[in-house]
């Protein structure tokens, strides 16, 4: 890999790890509820049920921003080592046109595919 090529790339990584890492600020960021439901007739329980949705949604996306982030690193990681571009699993050539698309790739579609199926079975036992 060049290192034109290889500065355009870490500069792409970096830049998207700052965009993650800023966004997980944003949502450790203390959050008041816009509207208040006082005229509702369930008041309360209905305001507790929207926050504790709203809860959820903002640990799942920040659960899945910590993710990201961390391919992010492990990504710039290879790119010092050398090995970017390669499948950390089957250590194959990652299909260049899925590299261009997620510079933060990982693993080959096939690998990526079977540990996403992994994690969707249910455990046995």
């Amino acid at each position: 890999m060049t290192t034109t090529k290889s500065n355009q790339i870490r500069t792409r990584l970096e830049a998207e790890r700052k965009r993650i890492q800023d966004e997980l600020a944003q949502l450790a960021m203390p959050h008041q509820m816009d509207e208040r439901r006082e005229g509702s007739p369930f008041g309360k329980r209905e305001e507790e049920a929207t926050e504790s949705m709203e809860l959820e949604k903002r640990l799942a996306l920040e659960n899945r921003l910590k993710a990201l982030l961390g391919e992010v690193e492990r990504a710039l990681q290879k790119l010092d080592a050398g090995t970017y571009g390669c499948c950390d699993i089957c250590n194959t050539v990652i299909d260049p046109a899925r590299m261009e698309a997620l510079p933060q790739a990982i693993l080959c579609l096939q690998c990526r595919q079977k540990v996403k199926n992994a994690k969707n079975q249910p455990s046995t036992g």
